[in-house]
């Protein structure tokens, strides 16, 4: 899995490419660390290129979202898949995430 990361201002945008699964969340959580190391306070996920995450996946973003909340940072998520939205309801994430439909709107949330 490629993991696009784009820096705008004090954003950083994290943009995986294609399914976000048990052998892909060890990379995943390695560039979350990475941005860690590197003081990022604020993240967005944009998931337009991710079509399915099972469930290391979504341990991989919760986590995500504690260790940032822990060093006063913010993760939010933005052009989620209707199915991964679904998922996200059903499994009660969205009282924990802030997930919007663009990028844009998840910028001007922080």
């Amino acid at each position: 899995m490629e993991i696009q990361i784009e820096h705008q201002q004090d954003i950083v945008i994290c943009k995986p490419q294609g399914e976000i699964r048990i052998h892909h969340a060890p990379h995943l959580r390695k560039t979350f660390s990475e941005l860690i190391r590197q003081d990022v306070h604020k993240v967005i996920v944009d998931l337009s290129c991710v079509p399915n995450i099972d469930t290391a996946g979504l341990a991989t973003l919760i986590e995500m979202y504690h260790r940032l909340k822990k060093h006063q940072g913010q993760l939010k998520l933005s052009n989620m898949d209707a199915n991964i939205k679904k998922m996200f309801e059903i499994l009660k994430l969205c009282q924990l995430f802030d997930i919007y439909p663009t990028q844009e709107e998840a910028a001007k949330a922080f």
